[in-house]
């Protein structure tokens, strides 16, 4: 890289900031977080800073769920993508790498440009990146060589997807990155897909792994064509939901779901409620519906406010 080179990044960065241009381009809008609220310098020349061991095992061990769920998927992933030059990199919602797959005869190449578990790659560290602003943005996207906002990695090319966990709550990144020269367009989004299929799994796996004991329904995505993850539990209630299924059923997220009843949410033949069989999911259905008014619960039933009660004390049911 010339002397020219760090010269030229940084005078075009600045003058894309100062057209305005954040306000309709994402990645000046990055370039602008990097350098107004950051206070970074394109022209930087400092490496990305690295976690010690003792706070990449801690970092490893707060998201214990998402590394164990994304051994599987990263394995493929890397098998589609390694022999191309490029490394797969796992990283928590703080933007650290925290696992990584890759070709030993390239791993000093990828050590020495920080592409390697407990880097920090926030964009308040280094500025505009797949890892970093994927974290911001928490949407898929691309950051190709020049885009970057540090000119010392402007040869790289960074392919991100966010994660979520179980509660549809921002997890971390899939990260396929390169170092090669020769990555052409059609390539990238060749990896843009098998990353995008990748974090799909991982999610997934995630999702099933925290409703291990609950009975999975596949949902439609609000595109009409992903596919989201229900878990439904023994009394015939929803207790868990994908980030697809929550968008594909109008229900929040980023939070625990309340529990409901799943003829309610997903359609289909409603169970009878009645307290004939005196059924546990019978009383959970009602109360569900009620909010939580016995009384209300009770009048749905047909039965008096006492019977109720002494239905819900029987089955040790809150009310």
């Amino acid at each position: 890289m010339d002397g020219s080179m760090p010269r030229h990044h940084a005078a075009r960065v600045e003058a894309a900031i100062a057209s305005g241009q954040a306000a309709r381009s994402a990645l000046v809008a990055s370039w602008r977080r990097s350098s107004r609220l950051h206070h970074l310098d394109p022209a930087g020349r400092g490496l990305p800073l690295r976690l010690s061991e003792a706070e990449l095992r801690q970092a490893r061990e707060r998201i214990a769920p998402l590394l164990a769920a994304a051994q599987g998927a990263m394995d493929r992933l890397y098998q589609a993508v390694g022999a191309a030059g490029c490394c797969v990199l796992l990283a928590d919602g703080e933007g650290v790498p925290v696992d990584r797959r890759g070709t030993p005869a390239d791993d000093a190449t990828f050590e020495s440009w920080g592409l390697w578990t407990g880097a920090l790659w926030s964009e308040e560290h280094e500025g505009t990146n797949g890892i970093g602003t994927c974290v911001v943005e928490q949407r898929p996207l691309t950051i190709d060589r020049d885009q970057h906002f540090f000119t010392r990695n402007t040869l790289l090319s960074c392919t991100a997807v966010p994660i979520y966990d179980h509660e549809a709550v921002f997890a971390g990144v899939l990260d396929v990155s390169s170092c090669r020269a020769d990555r052409t367009d059609a390539f990238s989004n060749l990896i843009a897909l098998a990353a995008g299929d990748a974090a799909k799994r991982i999610e997934a796996d995630m999702f099933r792994r925290a409703f291990a004991h609950a009975r999975i329904v596949l949902t439609q995505g609000a595109d009409g064509q992903s596919i989201g993850l229900v878990a439904v539990d023994a009394d015939d209630l929803v207790i868990g939901a994908t980030r697809t299924a929550r968008a594909g059923l109008g229900i929040a997220p980023g939070r625990p779901l309340r529990p409901m009843p799943a003829a309610d949410l997903l359609g289909g033949e409603p169970a009878q409620d009645h307290l004939a069989g005196g059924q546990r999911a019978v009383l959970q259905r009602a109360l569900l519906r009620a909010g939580g008014n016995v009384s209300a619960a009770a009048k749905a039933l047909g039965v008096s406010r006492a019977t109720l009660h002494r239905k819900l004390n029987r089955f040790e049911l809150k009310h």
